[in-house]
C-alpha cells in the first residue's frame, strides 16, 4: 500500500524524548522528566489542533527492484491552490548503475513521468526540469546519465478541484518509466500515489533533496552564444579566459546532433571562448542549438549554463542539403527529435516506393490540398488496400471460407445470394470500423497501440487458434454449430448469421497484415479526425468485401459457377485443411510470444475442444434420428465440460504470456536487433543500414524474409556493400518500435527502411522481391 504524507496523530499516551547518557544519574532523571513534559505538551497541542510544525515525510511507498528504489516525493507536506507544488521522481540507484538525461547520448532512453493531482486540488505535469548529467564513457560511446540518489523534479500548478471534498485531501497519482544500465540495461516502470492535506505550504522532510536538485540544475547563460559553421559555439564573454576555464564541453538536448564521444576543441580569443563541436550529418548550423555548456575551472569546480546558441547570420553556411537533413532527422531520430518539420515525412524516393506516402506528415493529414481532398485520398487508398488484402497470404483461410460460400450460392435462390453477400459485407464493415475505433480510443488514452495490436496478446492468439480449429472440425462434419432443432427450423437465418460471423472473422485474421496502400491509409486514419478515420476503415472493409458482393450481384459471374453436386461436400471438407494449417501457424506465433509451455497449453485446449466437438456431434446425430432424450442432454453436458476445460486454461495462458514478455527471440547470423541508438551509431559511422520491422504473427513479413531478405544472394550482397540489417520484432507490443513506425507514417508491419551512408532514406513497399532489395541496397554511382 502507498504511504501518504499525513500529520502526526493524537498520541494515546505520553512520549519521551531520547536522552543522552550522562555520568550523573540525577541529571539523566531530570532530562527524562523534561522530555516527558515536552512530549505531553506536544500531544495536547496536537489534539487541540495547535501542533507546532515539524517537517513531515512527503514520499510515496517505494518501488524496489534489484537495481533501484523509486518513489514520488514533494518539497512540501501540504498542497495549496495557486502555489506551485514541486514534485519529483526519486531514483536511488545501486552502485555502478545509472539512468539517463533527456538526451541519453549514444545509447539509452530518458526517464518519463506523468503526475496528476485530484481531489481538493487538481493539476497535471509531465515536464521534467533536468539536472546537469554526468558524462559516462564506454569504449567509443558516450552517455549522459545520473548515478547515486537521483531527483528529477517537476512543477505542478494546482487549482481548486472537488468542492464537496470534506477531507480537503489532494491525491497525486504518477506513472513513470526509466532505464537503468550497468553492463546491461533494464527498463523499469512504476505507479505511485501520494496524498497531501490542503493548507499553507510546510516544508517536507524531502525539501533538502529539491534544494540539492536546484543546485545541480543549469542556470541560464548570462553570456550571448553564437553558432557559426560548421559547428562552432562562440561564447561572447571576455572574462572567460584560459586561466578561468580549464575545460569545457557541450551537451545538446536534442539527440543525434553531434558525435558525443568525439573531443570538443576549446579556443580563446579577445571576445571570449569558442568550442568546436564534432557535427553529425543530422546537424544544421542554421537552426538554434539548445543544450548545456559546462565550464570547469583549474580547481575542478564546475559551472553548468543553459544556452540557446543563435545561428550566425553572416558568412557562408556549409550546411547539409535540405533532403539530407530531412531524411537524417526523420529516419534516425523519429519521434525523439522535436522541432523538426520533416518528422514523419517522406522523400521523393519514399513516394516512389510507397504510393500516397506524402499524405502523412507530422502526424496529421497534410498533403497540401484541402481536408476533403486529403480524406478522399485516404479513402481511395483504403479501398485499394482492402481489395489487395484479399490476395494477402494472411487472408488465405478466409478466402477458403469465401470459396465455400460461393459454392453454397450455386444452389441457393437468387435473392438469398444477395442477402448472404450483404450479411458478409456487414460483418466486414462492422469489424473494420469497430477495430479502428478501438485502436483510436486506445491511442487517445495514451497507449502505444498500432494496427494488429491484438495479435500481440498470447490469449488472443490462443483463442483464435481454438476458434479456427473448431471451424475446421465443423467443416469436417464432426459437429454443427447450432442444435438440430434450430438448424432445421431456420436455415436461412443460420446462413446469414454465419455470413456475418465470417465477415467478422475475416477482419480478425486479416488485421495483422498490411497490404500495399494500407499502411498510409491506416496511419492517416489514426492521425486525422475520428469521423474521417472511421470512414477510411469503412473503405478498407468495402474493399475486402467487394469481390464477394460483386459475385453475388452479377448474374454473368454467378452463371459461371459449377452446378451443385457431391463435389460440394468434398470441397467443404477439403477447406478444413487450410484452417488447420493456419492453426499450426498460430501455434508457432504463440510459441514465440509465450514459449513452449504456451504451445503445450494450447494443444491441451485443442484436445478438450476436439473431445467436446466429438461428443456434441454424437448428441446432435442421436437427436436427429430419435428425437431429444435424457441421453442427449447428458452428452451435451459432457461436451460443455470439455469446452469449460479449454476455457479454464486461459488464465494460465495469460500468466505464461506475461512471464515471457521481456524475452527476446534469437536473431539469425548477420542480423542485429533494432534500436534507435544503434541506427544512429551506424549512420554516424557512415554505414548503410536496412531496417526490417516484423512480427511472428505477420505472414507477409515471414514470406518477405524467406523470399527476399534471408536468401544467400541478398545476404551476400549486404555483406559485399557493408549493409547492416537491423530487425525490430513487434510480436509483443514494444513502445520503441511503435514510436518508430508512427514517426514514419505507419501503424503496422511489415515496414522496411533503407538508410544509405549518404543520400536519402528509402521506404520500401510491403511486398518485397529479391530484385527490389538488391536494386535498393546497391550503391548508386
Amino acid at each position: 500500500m502507498r504511504r501518504p504524507a499525513r500529520s502526526t496523530p493524537c498520541p494515546s499516551g505520553p512520549t519521551g524524548l531520547r536522552a543522552t547518557r550522562w555520568t550523573a544519574a540525577s541529571a539523566l532523571r531530570a532530562r527524562q522528566a523534561r522530555g516527558l513534559l515536552a512530549g505531553l505538551t506536544a500531544g495536547l497541542l496536537a489534539c487541540a489542533g495547535m501542533q507546532p510544525h515539524v517537517a513531515q515525510a512527503a514520499e510515496s511507498a517505494p518501488v524496489v527492484s534489484p537495481y533501484s528504489t523509486a518513489s514520488l516525493i514533494t518539497d512540501t507536506s501540504t498542497a495549496s491552490a495557486g502555489t506551485p507544488l514541486h514534485v519529483a521522481l526519486r531514483l536511488q540507484l545501486k552502485p555502478g548503475w545509472h539512468t539517463y538525461w533527456i538526451n541519453p547520448g549514444d545509447a539509452g532512453d530518458p526517464a518519463t513521468i506523468s503526475v496528476t493531482a485530484s481531489g481538493a486540488l487538481q493539476g497535471h505535469a509531465q515536464t521534467i526540469t533536468w539536472p546537469t548529467p554526468q558524462r559516462i564513457r564506454d569504449a567509443s560511446l558516450m552517455s549522459y546519465a545520473y548515478t547515486g540518489d537521483v531527483v528529477l523534479p517537476l512543477t505542478l500548478q494546482l487549482r481548486p478541484g472537488t468542492p464537496e471534498d470534506a477531507h480537503r485531501l489532494t491525491t497525486l497519482s504518477a506513472q513513470a518509466s526509466w532505464l537503468v544500465c550497468e553492463q546491461s540495461c533494464i527498463p523499469e516502470d512504476a505507479t505511485f500515489s501520494l496524498t497531501l492535506p490542503t493548507g499553507a505550504p510546510l516544508a517536507s522532510a524531502q525539501a533538502d533533496l529539491f534544494v540539492q536538485a536546484a543546485r545541480n540544475t543549469p542556470q541560464p547563460s548570462p553570456y550571448p552564444v553564437i553558432l557559426s559553421p560548421p559547428a562552432v559555439l562562440h561564447v561572447q564573454a571576455p572574462e572567460l579566459t584560459s586561466h578561468s576555464v580549464a575545460e569545457a564541453w557541450f551537451m545538446p538536448t536534442e539527440r543525434g546532433q553531434i558525435a558525443e564521444a568525439e573531443p570538443q576543441k576549446l579556443e580563446f580569443d579577445a571576445t571570449g571562448m569558442s568550442l568546436r563541436l564534432p557535427p553529425t550529418s543530422n546537424f544544421a548550423s542554421t537552426r538554434p542549438l539548445v543544450g548545456i555548456l559546462v565550464l570547469r575551472s583549474a580547481s575542478g569546480s564546475e559551472r553548468a549554463l543553459s544556452i540557446q546558441a543563435t545561428p550566425q547570420p553572416a558568412g557562408p553556411l556549409h550546411t547539409p542539403t535540405s533532403a539530407q537533413s530531412e531524411v537524417s532527422h526523420t529516419a534516425l531520430n523519429g519521434p525523439s527529435a522535436p522541432n523538426s518539420a520533416a518528422q514523419g515525412g517522406a522523400t521523393g524516393a519514399d513516394k516512389a516506393a510507397d504510393p500516397g506516402a506524402n499524405t502523412i506528415q507530422d502526424g496529421a493529414i497534410t498533403s497540401g490540398a484541402s481536408g476533403t481532398a486529403d480524406l478522399l485520398h485516404l479513402i481511395i487508398l483504403g479501398l485499394l488496400g482492402g481489395l489487395v488484402l484479399n490476395l494477402m497470404p494472411c487472408v488465405f483461410p478466409i478466402l477458403a471460407m469465401k470459396a465455400l460460400a460461393v459454392a453454397r450460392m450455386g444452389q441457393s435462390e437468387r435473392r438469398h445470394q444477395k442477402h448472404s453477400a450483404l450479411a458478409y459485407a456487414a460483418g466486414v464493415l462492422v469489424g473494420f470500423t469497430a477495430l479502428g475505433a478501438l485502436v483510436m480510443g486506445l491511442r487517445l488514452g495514451g497507449s502505444a497501440t498500432g494496427w494488429g495490436f491484438q495479435f500481440q496478446s498470447t490469449v488472443f492468439v490462443g483463442m483464435m487458434t481454438w476458434l479456427l480449429f473448431a471451424m475446421a472440425l465443423n467443416l469436417l462434419d464432426v459437429f454443427a454449430f447450432l442444435p438440430p432443432a434450430m438448424a432445421a427450423a431456420a436455415p436461412r437465418r443460420h446462413g446469414l448469421t454465419h455470413d456475418v460471423l465470417t465477415g467478422l472473422l475475416a477482419v480478425a485474421v486479416a488485421s495483422p497484415c498490411t497490404a500495399p496502400f494500407m499502411g498510409v491509409a491506416i496511419a492517416g486514419a489514426l492521425a486525422g479526425p475520428p469521423l474521417g478515420g472511421l470512414a477510411v476503415f469503412a473503405a478498407l472493409g468495402i474493399g475486402l468485401a467487394a469481390p464477394y458482393v460483386l459475385l453475388a450481384f452479377s448474374p454473368a459471374l454467378a452463371s459461371r459457377l459449377p452446378r451443385p453436386g457431391v463435389w460440394m461436400d468434398y470441397l467443404r471438407q477439403f477447406l478444413a485443411f487450410p484452417l488447420l494449417g493456419t492453426c499450426v501457424w498460430l501455434l508457432w506465433v504463440a510459441t514465440v510470444e509465450g514459449g513452449a509451455t504456451t504451445t503445450l497449453l494450447l494443444c491441451a485446449g485443442m484436445v478438450c475442444l476436439a473431445f467436446a466437438a466429438w461428443v456434441y456431434g454424437i448428441a446432435q446425430k442421436r437427436q436427429l434420428r430419435a428425437g431429444h432424450s435424457r441421453g442427449c442432454t447428458a452428452l451435451y453436458g459432457v461436451a460443455l465440460l470439455g469446452l469449460l476445460g479449454a476455457m479454464a486454461l486461459l488464465p494460465i495462458l495469460q500468466q505464461q504470456g506475461g512471464a515471457r514478455a521481456d524475452t527476446t527471440a534469437p536473431l539469425p547470423a548477420g542480423v542485429e536487433a533494432f534500436s534507435p541508438a544503434r541506427l544512429n551509431a551506424l549512420h554516424a559511422a557512415g554505414k548503410p543500414v536496412f531496417v526490417d520491422m516484423t512480427a511472428a504473427w505477420c505472414i507477409t513479413c515471414l514470406v518477405n524474409e524467406r523470399v527476399a531478405l534471408n536468401t544467400q544472394t541478398t545476404q551476400a550482397a549486404m555483406a559485399r556493400y557493408g549493409v547492416t540489417l537491423l530487425r525490430g520484432d513487434w510480436t509483443r507490443r514494444g513502445p520503441t518500435i511503435t514510436a518508430f513506425l508512427h514517426a514514419h507514417g505507419r501503424d503496422g508491419v511489415p515496414f522496411y527502411l533503407f538508410v544509405p551512408a549518404h543520400g536519402d532514406a528509402v521506404i520500401l513497399p510491403q511486398i518485397l522481391t529479391p530484385a527490389l532489395v538488391l536494386s535498393t541496397i546497391t550503391p548508386k554511382p
